[in-house]
């Protein structure tokens, strides 16, 4: 089984590409220069900005033309940014709406766009996508605006992906990871890295064509929409 592993060069997404290399062979995506980390049979790095122009060798369709050919049983869009975290509504910019929908739902569209002809070839080909809680309709506490409305939006992307894709063979999941104690998710948050990083390989593993189109945390409960 292939995985490829979008922002895979710290937190949840290393986590992933570390535990996914152990099971087989992992294409694990990083920007800018490539992690200080111990060297994984298995584990190959490549260059992705999700937000770069087509023209550009760090963009998703120069990452699919150098994978051309290659089956792709796992796709785990993971990158995300929360920019504007903790001001107020009246204090965000536009620049942080621009910057934060480009990554956190075009950028993952756009990685899904230039890699469904190798998922096409995957043995059982399954997109993940990491979005949130915080980006259910059910659970609006106020706050987070920006953040909240990307992962409603890939939320969305998902799930409407997931009924086009099924004629297609192709699986698609939408999964939580849970509040972690990331660079991301402080260090007050609720569990570990490694926590999240086993629950969801579970989850990953668990999702097929009966149960694409699933909103779920880490653990495996169900997230209201």
């Amino acid at each position: 089984m292939t995985t490829v592993i979008t922002g895979a060069s710290r937190g949840i997404g290393h986590g992933l590409a570390t535990a996914f290399a152990a099971l087989g062979p992992v294409i694990a995506t990083h920007r800018g220069q490539a992690p200080d980390a111990p060297a994984l049979p298995g584990l190959e790095w490549q260059t992705l900005d999700v937000t770069a122009q087509d023209s550009s060798p760090d963009s998703p369709r120069a990452l699919g033309s150098r994978l051309t050919g290659r089956p792709v049983d796992l796709l785990v869009c993971n990158a995300g940014v929360y920019l504007g975290k903790g001001l107020a509504f009246e204090d965000l910019k536009p620049d942080h709406w621009a910057q934060t929908f480009a990554v956190n739902v075009t950028g993952v569209a756009r990685t899904i766009q230039a890699l469904l002809p190798n998922l096409a070839k995957g043995k059982r080909p399954r997109i993940a996508i990491i979005a949130s809680a915080m980006g259910s309709d059910t659970r609006a506490p106020g706050g987070a605006y920006i953040y909240r409305a990307s992962k409603a939006a890939a939320l969305n992307l998902g799930r409407n992906l997931a009924v086009d894709l099924k004629p297609r063979g192709i699986a698609v999941g939408i999964y939580h990871p849970g509040w972690v104690k990331t660079d991301m998710g402080g260090d007050g948050a609720d569990i570990d890295a490694d926590t999240s990083v086993a629950g969801l390989i579970a989850q990953f593993s668990a999702l097929d064509l009966q149960d694409t189109g699933c909103f779920r945390n880490y653990d495996g409960s169900p997230i209201p929409f």
